[in-house]
Formats: C-alpha cells, sequence, structure tokens
C-alpha cells in the first residue's frame, strides 16, 4: 500500500505542477501581448533584460508552488478516500 500512495502523491504534484504551468502561460501571455504591442506604454519602468528576470523567477515560484500545492492535495485527498474512506462504496 505504501507504493500506491508513493503513486497517488506524485500524480498529485505532477498534477500541481502541470496546473501552475497553465497558469503561467494564462498571465504570461496576455503579458507578452500588451509589451509587444506597446512596451513603453505597458513595460512599468522596466527593460526586456528586467522582464526575462522577472519571467524565470516568476517561473521558478509558480514551479515550486504547484509542486507544494500538489503535493499537499495528494497528501489531503489520500488522507480522505483510503484513510477515513469518506468516498467510495456505502
Amino acid at each position: 500500500m505504501d507504493t500506491q500512495r508513493t503513486i497517488y502523491i506524485t500524480a498529485f504534484t505532477v498534477l500541481g505542477i502541470l496546473l501552475s504551468t497553465i497558469l503561467h502561460a494564462a498571465i504570461e501571455i496576455p503579458a507578452i501581448n500588451l509589451l509587444v504591442s506597446d512596451f513603453g506604454r505597458w513595460s512599468l519602468g522596466l527593460t526586456w533584460s528586467q522582464w526575462f528576470w522577472v519571467h524565470h523567477v516568476g517561473s521558478v515560484i509558480l514551479g515550486v508552488a504547484g509542486a507544494l500545492f500538489g503535493f499537499w492535495q495528494g497528501k489531503y485527498w489520500w488522507n480522505v478516500i483510503y484513510v477515513e474512506k469518506k468516498f467510495g462504496k456505502r
């Protein structure tokens, strides 16, 4: 059962990372479109080089946050489904 729990929590962690990637794209695509359309207006006084740093830092933060959220959700739902048996055959 320990292997099953490990796979379950790992799958949730991967799901969290994937969801953070989707969130990253949902934020970054419109931001890049605004920057490309009128850089002077939407750049917030940052250069392209600084925007690349914002991108890299944001990527790391979202990736770590997604992994932690997925890990936390995996542990939570494992407990609800397999330990407390709240969802299942009645």
